[in-house]
């Protein structure tokens, strides 16, 4: 039982050691900061993106 389980331990430890997939999951951070950046930016640009719009569409209106 002893065997087991310092062969688990010694397992975990190997696999805490491993650098390999570090650069992948720092990658996909960047790339969700990103992400959540844009989107907060487009929230904040649709409500005048919509007051432009519906600006250009009442002076259409109004030209006819």
């Amino acid at each position: 039982m002893n065997k087991l389980l310092f062969s688990l331990l010694v397992r975990l430890q190997e696999l805490m050691n491993r650098e390999e997939g570090q650069d992948l999951v720092e990658y996909a951070l960047v790339v969700a900061i990103i992400a959540f950046g844009a989107v907060t930016a487009m929230k904040a640009l649709s409500a005048e993106i919509k007051i432009a719009f519906e600006t250009i569409s009442s002076n259409l209106a109004t030209s006819l």
